[in-house]
């Protein structure tokens, strides 16, 4: 079968991941991120930008009430690591 220029064969198959464990895969992505380099992913670097759109579409997602609460209770903790990075104004 052709779709877009992938085929799916038997292999291929085995190695899609499902919704909760590519949810899972950017959470931890995320977090690592963060705590590795002590801030938050800016908008002005390319390659952090799907980090950055994942996070602002959970955000929102759970603002529409349509988000599973498992999730909402992981997406809080990350929530408090990404609050302590939050950008301050320097003239404060």
């Amino acid at each position: 079968m052709l779709l877009i220029g992938f085929i799916f064969t038997t292999h291929n198959i085995s190695t899609i991941m499902t919704q909760d464990e590519r949810w899972q895969a950017q959470y931890d992505q995320m977090m690592t991120f963060m705590n590795e380099n002590h801030r938050r992913p800016s908008k002005h670097r390319l390659e952090e930008h799907d980090m950055l759109n994942w996070y602002k579409h959970v955000k929102k997602a759970i603002a529409k009430g349509n988000y599973p609460p498992h999730r909402i209770e992981k997406f809080a903790l990350l929530q408090q690591v990404a609050n302590k990075y939050r950008r301050k104004n320097q003239y404060e």
